[in-house]
């Protein structure tokens, strides 16, 4: 598997490889010709009603993180474009929240390393 990195969408720089976007709603503010995505995986992001509980409450995260790997467990079809992607090179994950450190994307990429190695 190739590395998995995490940018914000607004700090977006060109990356190698594959890039995704892993929100279920688009960032405001970015328009669509303006980001060259390989794909958007609004299945991969966590439910309305997950992502609405959290409320990027730092302290909620710990428990964010264990119920959103439960929901990427029953829906793993939805990661297949990222594991195929991973198989050939690098992968990039975007997402919009303000916190670099207590989001989904944090936990989808640790979640794709665990289950590689």
């Amino acid at each position: 598997m190739g590395p998995i990195t995490i940018q914000r969408v607004y700090d977006h720089q060109p990356a190698e490889g594959a890039v995704f976007l892993v929100d279920r709603m688009w960032p405001r503010g970015v328009r669509k010709d303006d980001l060259r995505l390989d794909g958007w995986l609004r299945d991969a992001a966590p439910s309305k009603e997950l992502r609405q509980w959290f409320g990027h409450r730092a302290e909620r995260f710990a428990e964010f993180a264990d119920r959103y790997r439960a929901e990427l467990d029953a829906g793993r079809e939805a990661l297949r474009p990222l594991l195929d992607a991973a198989t050939e090179g690098p992968v990039t994950l975007l997402y919009s929240a303000k916190d670099t450190e207590h989001n989904q994307a944090v936990v989808l990429r640790d979640y794709l390393l665990d289950r590689s190695g």
